[in-house]
């Protein structure tokens, strides 16, 4: 009998070491950004350690020998660097996750790689000096939030852009026009709240659903072209 509890207790340990493995990340910083391994050859950068100003992510980083290509960003990792005024992002990148710049409010533009397909909800949230951006081609879904209260004064979505989410430029003071995708088929709750410059915007044929105060306190709106929905 004690035997058999012995090799159950032995087992037992042998799984939660085996768990605590495949749990724990393997992490490692270079020139202040710290970064995760999240598959073979490749990381995310996680978190940011540096002063701001204009930070560099290059294509690959090296640690222990071994070489790594950046794909992404992760959430939050710049919040709230109000110094960070300028940032290269590498052309291996896929992904920018949810709040990744929320609140860097001294970053003026970004110029997101055509690689990137995925954009998180609120990544550039409160980047209230953000005044322009080109989201690449691959982006097909702007999430909630992605640029609320930024000052956006133009921005081009891309041609396979399918979905906006809600809130996704709310109070974009600086906004006067933009161009909707005609494969746009959703647009979400208060997506151009309180874009208190924006004069006109079509809405493509193959809408079928815009949310609840899309439009609300767009006081200079003065011409929407709506087809179907």
């Amino acid at each position: 009998m004690k035997w058999q509890l012995t090799i159950r207790f032995v087992m037992l340990a042998v799984i939660l070491a085996a768990g605590v493995t495949r749990m724990s990340a393997q992490t490692f910083t270079v020139d202040d950004i710290e970064y995760e391994v999240t598959n073979a050859g490749e990381v995310m950068a996680k978190y940011y350690y540096g002063d701001g100003g204009h930070v560099i992510i290059p294509e690959t980083v090296t640690y222990s020998g071994e070489n790594f290509r950046v794909t992404s960003i992760g959430t939050e990792t710049f919040i709230g660097e109000t110094g960070l005024l300028s940032i290269d992002l590498p052309a291996s990148l896929t992904s920018i996750g949810g709040r990744a710049f929320c609140n860097c409010s001294g970053l003026t533009s970004i110029d997101i790689p055509e690689s990137v397909t995925s954009i998180g909800s609120g990544a550039f949230i409160n980047c209230s000096n953000l005044v322009s951006v080109d989201i690449p081609e691959g982006v097909t879904s702007i999430e909630a939030g992605t640029f609320w209260n930024c000052n956006l004064a133009s921005v081009d979505l891309p041609a396979g852009l399918t979905s906006i989410g809600g809130r996704a430029f709310y109070g974009c003071t600086g906004l006067t026009s933009i161009d909707l995708p005609d494969g746009v088929t959703s647009i979400g709750e208060s997506a151009f709240s309180y874009c208190n410059v924006l004069t006109s915007i079509d809405i493509p044929d193959g809408v079928t659903r815009i949310g609840t105060n899309a439009f609300v306190n767009c006081t200079s709106l003065t011409i929407i072209e709506l087809q179907t929905v």
